[in-house]
């Protein structure tokens, strides 16, 4: 494993996070890691546009780099040597300076249903109010169920737990699985909810961590110590798909991909109109070895979707935002 050089001019990589619980629990998984390898860190709390402004839903805050602006600012300054994101939460274009050095294995990607009652989707009464932040999981719930009735809710993992508790009159709330078993709060989901029904994020269950693209150190003891390649692949197929079609928090943009033992790398897409109403959704599938022909898959499989009616369906949603 590659150790800091002496032209890194420094023992210690200073490593960037969120301040949420899930954030700090993601960048002590990494730093432990690295420690382990025998790479000294330093953790150091970032706040982000995300995490000031609570009281309005994502789709309108008007940027994809809600949870990531600042830290990138903080790196190219030389503040932090090493930032650490949920993979769904990295725009699928960084800034200049800025690069992925390392994609960690992946926690289970499926989203999560949390009931008051323990009463799985399927069995929520009519008319039941279900919590989530998130277009996607908003659109692709009213797909399945168009009586339900989704409600906005923004705050780290448990605020939202919290506010379930606090609004009687509502009958759950949706979130990603992985972040719920990190924080050891598994025991709480009522149902994972399965990939037909809920297509998961692009890079949903994954850690990465950027470095600024000069720092060559940086990054070789990060990718030495924590990049899974089979997750990389797979991820690099979803943003792909997703860069494409201009997503991130702003449409209802879903995907997944995974590597078989062959080496044969399988994505399934879905694109859907705010209310469910319209869907359009397909898979590719083919031997990919790195991940920039990993990327271009997902691009192939967002031009077909484009194709089949995904660009009207986009063209709907973007008119619909503020």
């Amino acid at each position: 494993m590659p150790r800091l050089t002496d032209s890194a001019s420094r023992s210690t990589i200073r490593v960037g996070t969120r301040g949420s619980a899930l954030a700090l629990w993601q960048t002590d998984y990494v730093c432990s890691i690295l420690g382990a390898g025998g790479f000294p860190t330093e953790r150091i709390e970032i706040r982000t546009t995300g995490d000031v402004v609570q009281d309005v839903p994502l789709s309108r805050i008007g940027t994809v780099a809600i949870f990531t602006r600042e830290l990138d600012t903080a790196m190219l300054e030389g503040r932090i040597d090493a930032a650490v994101h949920s993979l769904k939460d990295l725009p699928t274009t960084l800034p200049d300076g800025i690069a992925v050095a390392a994609v960690s294995p992946r926690a289970d990607p499926r989203d999560a249903l949390v009931s008051r009652t323990g009463a799985g989707w399927r069995d929520l009464p009519p008319g039941a109010a279900v919590a989530t932040s998130s277009l996607r999981r908003r659109a692709q719930l009213l797909a399945a169920r168009p009586d339900l009735v989704p409600v906005e809710i923004r705050g780290n993992v448990d605020t939202r737990l919290r506010k379930l508790e606090q609004n009687a009159e509502w009958s759950g709330l949706i979130l990603a699985g992985a972040g719920l078993d990190r924080l050891g709060l598994g025991e709480r989901i009522t149902e994972r909810l399965p990939a037909t029904l809920m297509l998961p994020a692009p890079g949903q269950g994954a850690i990465a961590v950027t470095v600024r693209a000069d720092d060559d150190a940086t990054a070789s003891a990060v990718r030495g110590a924590l990049h899974d390649h089979s997750v990389s692949l797979a991820t690099s197929a979803e943003r792909g798909f997703l860069q494409r079609l201009e997503g991130g928090c702003l449409a209802p943009i879903a995907a997944l991909a995974q590597l078989d033992d062959d080496g044969v790398l399988r994505l399934h897409g879905r694109i859907l109109s705010l209310d469910g109403s319209a869907v359009t959704e397909g898979t590719r599938t083919s031997a990919i070895g790195d991940d920039a022909a990993a990327a271009e898959l997902g691009a192939e499989l967002a031009e077909e979707l484009l194709s089949r009616g995904g660009a009207e369906i986009l063209t709907v949603v973007r008119s619909a935002q503020p």
